[in-house]
């Protein structure tokens, strides 16, 4: 049975979420910045359409990313030998969940609504989300956002509007990750595109026992500052 919360209420234990749909755990509150960082260290994030209750997920099994297992492809190896690019960070929040929330080719909608938006920034503003981006020309061409707590990073969603501009963002955030010691990259769902770089399935037993051992670890000090030799 589908637990309703109040605004104040606690989740239920994720072994409770269901499995049709698979991992939904509850339904209902607030997307406020202390629920959300209770979520997420607890392996649960929000996913819904607009104008629909909040729905809370925590799949099993779940997609993540280790650092170290980090897959580049030759071609987008040959893309970011190029340098013709800037990497920057946190500089440009707002526009780059703006640029995940718009509807990709033969979608007909988004579910980064304007609530969703309004709540990631107030944790940007918290130093807990942030963003990564791909520059060209002075432009902003891609990007991504997601959730650092501890030594954990939670990806959200990502963008491009020039080829590769994401997938040069993502290599970026990943390598420089594993230099701070990050333990995993929460994935959440299971994609033949983030597949490709290496991301693979565990239980979710296995990933809450991740959380257990990494979110509490020392954050990462605010404001970010990427190292700037990453690509071999």
């Amino acid at each position: 049975m589908l637990t309703w919360l109040t605004d104040n209420e606690d989740f239920p234990a994720v072994c409770k979420a269901l499995r049709d749909p698979a991992g939904l755990l509850a339904a209902g509150g607030v997307l406020s910045p202390a629920r959300l960082v209770n979520a997420y260290s607890r392996g649960i994030f929000p996913w819904y359409n607009p104008g629909d209750p909040v729905l809370w997920w925590s799949p099993d099994p779940r997609m993540v990313l280790f650092p170290q297992e980090l897959v580049v492809q030759r071609s987008l190896a040959k893309v970011l030998r190029k340098r013709h690019y800037e990497i920057r960070v946190d500089t440009a929040f707002a526009e780059v969940m703006a640029g995940c929330a718009r509807p990709r080719a033969g979608q007909g909608g988004t579910w980064i609504s304007a609530e969703m938006i309004a709540a990631y920034t107030r944790l940007h503003e918290m130093g807990v989300a942030h963003s990564t981006e791909t520059w060209i020309g002075g432009r902003l061409a891609g990007g991504l956002y997601g959730i650092a707590l501890g030594r954990v990073f939670y990806g959200e969603s990502m963008f491009t509007q020039v080829p590769d501009a994401s997938k040069i963002a993502f290599v970026h955030l990943v390598r420089q990750l594993q230099r701070w010691g990050f333990g995993v990259i929460d994935c959440q769902m299971n994609t033949a595109h983030l597949a490709r770089f290496g991301a693979r399935e565990i239980p979710r037993a296995d990933f809450i026992a991740q959380l257990n051992n990494l979110v509490n670890l020392p954050a990462v000090p605010t404001p970010w500052r990427f190292d700037h030799d990453l690509v071999e």
